[in-house]
């Protein structure tokens, strides 16, 4: 059970279009299912009068994160491209935190990293949790092994009280067990899978 007050903040990752359906470039399966269940979490933390936090992967066309360009992943969430936008299911009822928009790794939605020399660049999402004077975050979205768990891990790291409820997120699962592993990891980071 979430505690769910003002000093709680409800981060939602990037429920894309890209991401959440099954015609995304870089589609997680069960991501519908997903953002039906953070929904719920939405209402849930509005009511309490909980911040809610979105992030938002914006890439250019080009960038070393692309598969193409020398990275990993196939070519998502390009800028003002219909794969970019937020899934239309997802409620909307707060701050949105764009990261990669000019070529970085943007796993966390906390920080990014310049992908050709590695610099660490920060987003605005700390500055607005230390705003609205939060103490404590709940990390949901997508996908579990990458951004969910960046931010989470960086959240802990900042001092936050973190929770990451697995029934609101969803791996890319890359590898076979990429999200028992994710999880682990954010354990080991000090914060609450649950």
């Amino acid at each position: 059970m979430i505690d769910w007050t003002p000093l709680t903040a409800l981060i939602v990752v990037d429920c894309q279009n890209d991401f959440a359906d099954p015609e995304g470039s870089l589609y997680v399966r069960g991501g519908k299912a997903v953002i039906a269940a953070v929904n719920g979490a939405i209402a849930d933390a509005v009511k309490a009068g909980s911040p809610v936090f979105y992030t938002q992967d914006w890439h250019p066309e080009k960038t070393p994160h692309f598969k193409k360009y020398g990275g990993i992943w196939p070519v998502h969430c390009v800028a003002g491209t219909w794969g970019a936008e937020f899934h239309p299911s997802l409620v909307r009822n707060g701050r949105v935190v764009r990261k990669g928009a000019n070529g970085e790794d943007g796993y966390s939605g906390f920080t990014m990293r310049d992908s050709v020399d590695g610099t660490e660049i920060p987003t605005e999402l700390e500055g607005l949790l230390r705003e609205a004077q939060v103490e404590s975050v709940v990390v949901t979205g997508l996908a579990l092994d990458y951004c969910v768990k960046a931010t989470a891990v960086d959240a802990a790291a900042l001092g936050y009280r973190t929770v990451v409820p697995l029934r609101l997120t969803a791996a890319v699962e890359l590898e076979a067990g990429d999200g028992e592993a994710a999880a682990a990891d954010i354990r080991s980071s000090g914060a609450e899978v649950i």
